[in-house]
């Protein structure tokens, strides 16, 4: 993937405020694919009593984990916005633990570009979340 692909892509989601608020950092990206780790943080528990991260938090990390895979494919658009995401909660994300989220953009149309996403903690065998989705294609002109 060119640099400048890859450039524009970590720019745009870093731009993201509540991609800053909740920590994400680009792990890797390339060619369609991206990985987004987000540490775990108490300000962002759903429940008092278990310590699990809310699912507004993992929706969030999916949701631009996919838009950066949109964004590193070759056919890649100048930006990207979420038309459709649906997401799949396995289980709660164990608490204490960094959520991972790995996406990859498997095609792409002259308007729309498709996703699909896993969310994991440290037990990669067993899911937090899965996604599917559907980004617009918007190219410079």
């Amino acid at each position: 993937m060119e640099a400048d692909k890859a450039r524009i892509a970590r720019q745009f989601i870093d731009s993201i405020p509540h991609s800053l608020t909740l920590g994400m950092a680009i792990t890797e990206l390339g060619d369609g694919f991206a990985r987004i780790e987000m540490p775990y943080d108490a300000r962002f528990v759903g429940d008092p009593q278990t310590g699990v991260i809310h699912g507004g938090a993992v929706s969030a990390l999916m949701d631009t984990c996919g838009g950066a895979a949109v964004m590193s494919h070759p056919e890649a658009p100048v930006s990207t916005a979420t038309i459709d995401l649906r997401i799949d909660y396995m289980r709660g994300a164990t608490p204490g633990q960094t959520i991972v989220a790995e996406a990859t953009c498997y095609h792409v149309t002259r308007a729309v570009a498709f996703i699909r996403a896993t969310a994991m903690d440290d037990d990669r065998d067993r899911p937090v979340a899965t996604a599917s989705g559907a980004f617009t294609v918007e190219r410079g002109t």
